[in-house]
């Protein structure tokens, strides 16, 4: 809920938020009394000129159309109190869920700790298991205003305000019909953009009944990564090769060892040593080369996955958005929101590869070349003669085995097709009675998700088809009767485009994933004046909440049982309920005095009782010190509380596949000395390595073939988070400015634990309660290696602690200049800290300044209006970073001294007025092509098929659009 400001106080409040009247929304006025009413987040009392003791920005409807938008995300994350979302349409490609989703994430706490309301009420989350809103739910053409305040919140508002709250407030006032339709698309020629936008608004004669609705179309193409020349080849950082930190950005060619003509491993040669080789194009034998080799004359057989690769998620969403309400009497007035989104997105990844490791794990990846029939061994004949002479049996059952390692490009490319549907209704009554203001509401929202994924293989019927022996004509046949009986046609893997339609279509299968989210809203409050002080009236809001959350996340029988090719996740249930209470006071202290025209103090407090984790409280308190008529200070101390998701309860064992990892043994010797060499070489398999190689060797398939396990943890218990502001307002006239520092701790923080941080605790942090996440290949299996790290696990735990700390700054300017009028308006954040508490007791992960966490930040908005004519520019910040330091630890480097380079995107749109309530825009994003950071595949932190953090950096470059916007 909100509060609303007089006319008169619009512009102290305009400061007090950190505001800066933006673009379009300021020309039109000349002085703060024609300022129109603003309401504030950040308390639901309704004592008139009330002010946010907290840091609070605003973006107008005028600031969302000035950017081109076609999502809501793509203008919140070049605000500078934004951090890396965990979701978005250029991260999300290789997700096995969620894929296209966008959320937002304050203060780089998590999406988790941040708190979405829509009109000031949760709105249902679009990501299973989690709070999690999907941004693609919401219409942005719809909105009036956005308002984000940082800071704990969660007195307030309830759990996951944390970090803050945005709140995203949808247009009330509308008459008539209002339409903007734009396209457009990226100077390579992709990312085509496409929406179309209509609202209209009535209002009944007698002024009693008030209705508005809006209906949006967007689409989003798609971009490859082989379209993008720092991603067009499947690379890798040199320092990993190297140990060189100045080859950190320097990329090496990576091709996967997976190639669609197979790689193929023997056991012996004529000289009885054992060896590999692959086809070319001709099907003759030659030998493997993963990159090339022009000194030996060998050309590159490996397989370049960048080429198949997607930057960006092709995403389209069909948006509709009502607004109603009607006076049954002047003091009981019904309203009623409703939403819904149909959002389809595909993501595209390259074709499956496989290993015989991934369905020969019992021989230890070893493929037999022979079938026993009658107490005799039978010649696969799909083996050729050129392998079936260098096999040897190699696992002691008497039979000749082989192993390889083949992309089944016959199969296409892996795509899913997700349909997410979001639906939410709310209604209620409010109005005012003796002075007082109530609130009373009911919410219902569900998120569906259905997800078909293609180009997977059944593991079984694959194991199936490849064991053949010959019938009867000589002709091969599955091995196995039942097989057979159920349509198994023998599988070639043996060179380019072998596999028979016949053979794909009998292990081919899709995966299905169907999610469905509930929540389920109620409640009431009411504000009020209780009584006067010498300094005037005390204000005081009340009232209860009750909420259900529930999620499911089910994938079809195979994917569950990790019996397909594709990540094993297990179906994932649960729910919880809460019932809270809630009471907020503000009491005027002094007035106009000589050192205070104003000072009031601000309470709240909400207790909770959750059906996970019993009762959980939370409690705010703020100053704020009008020192004089444009000078305000005000300071907040805050216990936030965010109880435990679903996902964080009860998540069973869930594959991932991490990148970016760098294993702490490579390198080390049999007489290498420290205590890393030493806990090392404690391994079996990493001892078996060093004495085959003289040292700790991984090869390529070792690296790209890791994989591990996240799960929840149902003993959790709910973190406290104690956050803290001091920050001053100044507003002479026509120009606003706002200091504020903050500093937010996290107790019992709900944190997974960080894989490189793990590896690093056990091998050289001497902390071995890491090395129950770790698990290493005991000996070698055709292309990996002995000792090769196999899986790496997280968990959930209330571990140590997170927080982070700085200084915001806004200052905002509107006036005349020559000819026209100029609105400015500058964000700038300075971080002083930033860390993560992995496990009680154990060191601190600094981040601050690292990629991801850069330093400075910053957004400067200018617009200038001349006539018709109107410019807008945004221009986004993001300071020089650090490579992550427990990466650089591994080569013996300090922290922050590996750094990218700062970073200066510039936005335009220029826009021009046909006539009062028509006008033309166009407009160029990245308009000098700022290539991303080079953060390259080996790196912390560096996005799948984009070789960069594609999270913080712009992937796509330089983007044009054209569009219309107007009003009937």
């Amino acid at each position: 809920m909100t509060i609303t400001i007089s006319r008169r106080n619009a512009w102290r409040a305009l400061g007090a938020c950190g505001m800066a009247l933006g673009s379009q929304g300021g020309w039109a006025q000349d002085g703060a009394a024609d300022m129109p009413t603003v309401h504030v987040t950040g308390t639901r009392l309704a004592a008139p000129g009330a002010e946010s003791p907290s840091p609070l920005q605003i973006l107008s409807a005028a600031d969302i159309a000035a950017s081109g938008a076609t999502n809501l995300q793509e203008l919140l994350q070049k605000n500078p109190t934004l951090g890396t979302p965990a979701f978005s349409r250029n991260n999300s490609n290789f997700l096995p869920t969620s894929g296209g989703v966008t959320s937002v994430n304050l203060r780089n706490l998590g999406d988790a700790r941040t708190l979405v309301l829509v009109n000031g009420r949760r709105f249902v989350a679009g990501v299973s298991g989690s709070s999690a809103v999907d941004l693609n739910a919401i219409p942005t053409d719809f909105i009036e205003r956005i308002e984000l305040l940082t800071g704990g919140a969660s007195a307030t508002y309830g759990s996951d305000a944390v970090a803050g709250v945005i709140n995203i407030i949808l247009k009330r006032n509308l008459n008539g019909l209002s339409f903007d339709a734009s396209t457009g698309r990226s100077s390579h020629g992709d990312d085509f953009k496409k929406k179309m936008a209509l609202s209209y608004g009535y209002d009944s004669a007698d002024g009693r009944t008030s209705l508005m609705g809006h209906l949006a179309y967007t689409r989003q193409g798609a971009v490859s990564s082989r379209d993008r020349d720092i991603s067009a080849q499947d690379q890798i950082s040199k320092m990993l090769s190297s140990g060189l930190a100045a080859d950190a950005f320097v990329p090496v060619r990576n091709y996967s060892v997976a190639a669609p003509q197979g790689r193929f491993f023997y056991n012996k040669d004529a000289a009885g040593k054992a060896g590999n080789y692959t086809y070319d194009a001709q099907g003759n034998v030659i030998p493997w080369s993963t990159n090339g080799d022009a000194a030996l004359g060998l050309a590159a057989t490996g397989f370049n996955r960048s080429a198949f690769r997607t930057i960006a998620v092709p995403t389209e969403r069909y948006l509709l958005a009502l607004n109603g309400e009607h006076a049954f009497t002047p003091a009981v007035i019904g309203f009623v929101e409703g939403n819904y989104s149909s959002t389809k997105v595909r993501t595209i990844i390259e074709p499956l590869a496989l290993s015989s490791a991934d369905f020969y794990k019992s021989s230890n990846g070893q493929v037999p070349a022979e079938t026993m029939v009658n107490g005799v061994a039978v010649r696969n004949p799909l083996v050729p003669q050129y392998l079936f002479d260098r096999s040897a049996d190699s696992t002691g059952d008497g039979l000749r085995d082989y192993s390889f390692s083949r992309r089944l490009a016959e199969i296409g490319n892996r795509q899913a097709g997700i349909d997410r549907d979001t639906s939410r209704l709310a209604t209620g009554l409010k109005g005012t009675l003796d002075g007082w203001r109530y609130d009373s509401y009911l919410v219902y929202g569900k998120t569906r998700e259905h997800q078909r994924a293609d180009g997977q293989v059944d593991l079984q019927k694959f194991r199936n088809a490849m064991q053949a022996i010959p019938d009867a004509g000589g002709a091969a046949v599955c091995a196995d009767a039942t097989a057979r009986a159920q349509g198994c046609s023998p599988l070639n893997i043996f060179g380019y485009n072998t596999i028979s339609p016949a053979a794909l279509a009998y292990v081919t299968v899709p995966s299905i994933l169907d999610v469905e989210i509930t929540q389920k809203l109620a409640g009431a409050s009411f504000s009020g004046e209780a009584f006067a002080l010498p300094a005037g009236k005390v204000g005081v809001a009340a009232g209860f909440e009750w909420r259900k959350e529930s999620s499911s996340s089910v994938p079809d029988a195979l994917t569950q049982g990790g019996l397909n090719s594709g990540a094993a996740l297990p179906a994932t249930s649960g729910s919880f309920s809460v019932r809270e209470f809630f009471a907020e006071a503000r009491v005027p202290l002094l007035k106009d005095r000589a050192f205070a025209t104003d000072l009031s103090f601000l309470g709240a407090f909400r207790s909770g009782h959750y059906s996970t984790v019993g009762t959980a409280n939370s409690w705010n308190a703020g100053l704020e010190w009008r020192t004089a008529d444009t000078l305000k200070l005000r300071a907040t101390r805050a216990l936030s509380t965010r109880a435990p998701n679903i996902n964080e309860l009860y998540l069973p064992p869930s594959q991932v596949f991490p990148t970016g990892i760098v294993d702490p043994c490579s390198g080390v010797t049999a007489s290498s000395t420290g205590a890393r060499d030493t806990a090392c070489r404690a391994d079996a398999g990493v001892l078996a390595n060093i004495n085959a190689n003289g040292k700790f060797t991984l090869s390529q398939p070792d690296i790209q073939a890791l994989s591990g396990y996240n799960r929840g943890n149902p003993g959790l218990k709910a973190e406290k988070g104690r956050s803290s502001t001091v920050g001053l307002v100044y507003t002479p006239a026509r120009f606003t400015f706002t200091a504020d520092y903050f500093n937010i701790k996290i107790a019992d923080a709900i944190v997974t634990t960080p894989r490189q941080y793990a590896l690093d605790q056990c091998y050289n942090g001497g902390n071995s309660s890491f090395c129950q996440f770790i698990t290493r290949r005991a000996s070698n299996s055709g292309a990996f290696s002995a000792g090769a790290l196999t899986y790496i696990d997280s968990a959930v735990t209330n571990s140590g602690g997170t927080g982070t700390s700085g200084i915001d700054l806004t200052g905002a300017w509107t006036g005349t200049l020559g000819p026209g009028r100029l609105a400015a308006r500058l964000a700038y954040t300075y971080l002083k800290e930033f860390y993560n508490i992995p496990l009680p007791g154990t060191p601190a992960d600094q981040a601050a300044g690292e990629v991801g966490y850069p330093r400075n930040k910053a957004m400067l908005n200018l617009g200038y209006q001349w006539r018709e004519w109107t410019l807008n520019s945004t221009t986004s910040y993001i300071g020089a970073s650090a490579v992550d330091d427990q990466l650089l630890a591994q080569f013996k480097q300090p922290a922050g001294s590996v750094k990218v380079g700062a970073k200066v995107v510039n936005d335009f749109q220029l826009s021009y007025a046909l006539r009062k309530t028509l006008s033309l825009y166009l407009g160029i994003d990245n308009a000098f092509n700022t290539k991303p950071a080079p953060v390259i595949s080996g790196l912390t932190g560096d996005t799948v098929g984009t070789e960069t953090n594609a999270s913080v950096y712009d992937p796509i470059g330089r983007r044009y659009y054209l569009g219309v916007r107007g009003s009937l």
